[in-house]
């Protein structure tokens, strides 16, 4: 499925009821075709793996065009400076979340990554770099504890930044590195209880938050079954 044929899809899906609900959750609804995930997948599994189209599809420049661009854009051909350039496009949680899960998750360049976006200023950098620990937390089976245990300074440092969609991030990367196994989980609770004491309104949201869920009866039936 070549460009041209993707657009013309996006364009007959369209959808202006969607385009304005968006923005009822938050999505950034500048430049979008209102077509949902189940459709977009669909495409991108007609389409397959495609480097070169992916990178079309995101210079289009629409939500849509360019969460397809992550899914059938070939990991093994991305370069630090596609991400580089990638991420300073993310105008918007969905497809820089989408992005991170699809794509920058499985290049060779996802770790160092998450230490360089953390301390970035623009907030969908920084929103990046902790989706990364998120979806990596779930996804990465062969990585030692303390690969995730190195990033709870991380999480530390920018539990204090107020900005929605960054103090989300961090709850999310502190959420899922609790709920990988029993040792990550009392490591990640001490970690949150720490983050509680600092003076800070989303440091003590993001902890308070993140010790109800990774305390619950829930949670800790996983590790006791």
């Amino acid at each position: 499925m070549g460009f041209e044929v993707i657009i013309k899809e996006l364009e007959e899906l369209s959808n202006p009821e969607d385009v304005e609900g968006m923005a009822r959750f938050g999505i950034n609804h500048m430049k979008r075709y209102g077509v949902r995930m189940p459709e977009l997948r669909r495409i991108a599994k007609n389409t397959g793996k495609n480097h070169e189209l992916a990178e079309k599809l995101w210079n289009a420049g629409y939500g849509e065009t360019r969460i397809l661009a992550s899914l059938i854009d070939d990991p093994e051909k991305v370069t630090e400076a596609q991400m580089e350039k990638w991420v300073l496009d993310f105008d918007s949680w969905d497809v820089c979340d989408q992005c991170c899960m699809n794509l920058f998750r499985k290049t060779p360049f996802a770790y160092k990554k998450i230490f360089e976006w953390s301390r970035n200023e623009h907030e969908f950098v920084k929103r990046a770099a902790f989706t990364l620990i998120a979806v990596l937390a779930v996804h990465d089976k062969q990585a030692p504890d303390d690969r995730f245990e190195q990033l709870f300074s991380l999480i530390i440092e920018e539990s204090i930044d107020n900005r929605n969609y960054v103090k989300k991030s961090v709850n999310w990367a502190l959420r899922h590195i609790g709920k990988k196994n029993i040792h990550l989980n009392r490591r990640a609770i001490e970690i949150a209880e720490e983050i509680h004491k600092i003076d800070s309104k989303s440091a003590r949201w993001i902890a308070s938050d993140a010790l109800r869920e990774l305390k619950s009866e829930k949670v800790q039936k996983r590790f006791n079954d």
